[in-house]
C-alpha cells in the first residue's frame, strides 16, 4: 500500500461555543500552526463581538486567515470561500506551518473538502418573489411546499430557516430539479495537498452546550454587542438598504435579534432570550450536519481531553488510518 506523503492539516469542527477556538489556539502555539477560519460570520468586517471573532490579542498569538474578507453588505459564497481557503492553505504550507481549519459552517467545510455541485446561481427576481410569498403566507408554509417537492431537503432544513428554505425553492424554480438532486451530483473536490484529521468537538451532555451558549451570549452583551449593532445600523450602506435583514451578514445568529430589538420589536429580556434560543437552534443544525461527516472523530472536549490529545498525537506522529484527504 503506497505511503501518503502529503503534509498534514487538522480540521476542528463543532457546534458554536464548543471550544474550537481555544483548542485551535493551543495547538497552533504548540505545534507551529496557523488558523484558517471556517465561519460564515467571521468573513464580514465589523461583525466582531457578536460573531466571537478572534481578538487582536489572539491574532497576535497566532496568525489567522479568512477573516474580514467582505463588508457586511457585500455577498460572499461558499464557492468563493473554497477558492480563498485553498489559497490560504497553500500559503500556510509554503511557510512550513501546520494548517488548522477551525469553525462551524458546514457548507464551507463541504465546499473545501468535498466540492460543490454546479447548481443555479442566485436569482434576485426569484428570491424577491419568494420573499413576497413568505410575507403573505409565512416561511412555515413555504417549508410545507418544500416538503412536498423535496422531502429530503425539508427534513434537513428547519421550518424557521428562511435562508435555506428560500435557496432550496429557488433552485427548484430555476432548474425544475430539487436541491437534493443537485447535491447528489456534486463533483469531487480537487484533491487537497494535505491529509486532513477531522475532529468534532461536541459536549456529550446537551445541557452543557446550552450553558456555554448562554454564558457566551451574556458575555457578548457585556462586551458591547448592542453598541456594535448600533454602529452597523449607522453605516449608510446598511441604513439605506431596503431589506438589511435579508443580507447574509445580518442573518448571522444574534445580529437579526439585536437589530429587531433596536427597532423596538422586543424588550431587553425578550431579546436576550431570543438570541440564546437562536444560537441553540444554530448549534442543533450544526450537529445535524456534522453527523454526516463520516470520517470525523467525535470528542467531548472536557470529558475526553486525553483521548482527543491522543488522536492528535497518533495522526501527527505518522499514523495514516485516521485521516483522509
Amino acid at each position: 500500500m503506497p505511503v501518503d506523503t502529503r503534509p498534514i492539516a487538522i480540521a476542528l469542527m463543532g457546534p458554536t461555543a464548543s471550544g474550537k477556538t481555544a483548542l485551535a489556539l493551543d495547538w497552533a502555539e504548540r505545534f507551529g500552526g496557523e488558523i484558517l477560519s471556517v465561519d460564515s460570520a467571521l468573513v464580514y468586517r465589523h461583525l466582531d463581538i457578536g460573531s466571537a471573532k478572534p481578538t487582536a490579542q489572539e491574532r497576535e498569538r497566532v496568525p489567522h486567515h479568512l477573516l474580514d474578507l467582505r463588508e457586511p453588505w457585500q455577498p460572499y459564497s461558499a464557492a468563493e470561500f473554497a477558492v480563498d481557503a485553498r489559497r490560504a492553505l497553500d500559503d500556510v504550507l509554503a511557510r512550513g506551518r501546520l494548517p488548522i481549519l477551525a469553525g462551524g459552517t458546514g457548507l464551507y467545510f463541504h465546499a473545501l473538502l468535498h466540492g460543490l455541485s454546479p447548481m443555479p446561481e442566485a436569482d434576485p427576481a426569484t428570491r424577491a418573489s419568494l420573499e413576497r410569498e413568505a410575507a403573505e403566507r409565512g416561511w412555515a408554509a413555504l417549508h410545507a411546499d418544500l416538503l412536498r417537492i423535496d422531502p429530503e431537503a425539508a427534513a434537513r432544513i428547519h421550518a424557521t430557516d428562511a435562508q435555506r428554505i428560500q435557496r432550496a425553492l429557488e433552485v427548484y424554480r430555476l432548474s425544475g430539479r430539487t436541491i437534493s438532486d443537485w447535491r447528489r451530483e456534486a463533483p469531487a473536490a480537487p484533491a487537497l495537498p494535505v491529509r486532513v484529521l477531522r475532529l468534532v468537538l461536541a459536549p456529550q451532555d446537551r445541557a452543557v452546550l446550552h450553558e456555554r451558549i448562554e454564558y457566551r451570549f451574556d458575555r457578548m452583551l457585556a462586551e458591547g454587542f448592542l453598541d456594535e449593532v448600533r454602529a452597523l445600523r449607522a453605516m449608510p450602506e446598511l441604513r439605506d438598504h431596503p431589506a438589511p435583514l435579508e443580507l447574509p451578514a445580518l442573518r448571522a445568529v444574534g445580529y437579526r435579534q439585536a437589530w429587531e430589538h433596536l427597532d423596538g420589536a422586543t424588550g431587553a429580556a425578550e431579546f436576550r432570550d431570543r438570541g440564546v434560543y437562536a444560537t441553540r437552534q444554530l448549534a442543533k443544525r450544526q450537529l445535524t450536519w456534522l453527523r454526516g461527516e463520516l470520517d470525523a472523530q467525535w470528542f467531548d472536549p472536557q470529558r475526553e481531553a486525553a483521548a482527543l490529545e491522543a488522536a492528535r498525537a497518533r495522526f501527527m506522529d505518522g499514523a495514516h488510518g485516521t485521516a483522509s484527504g
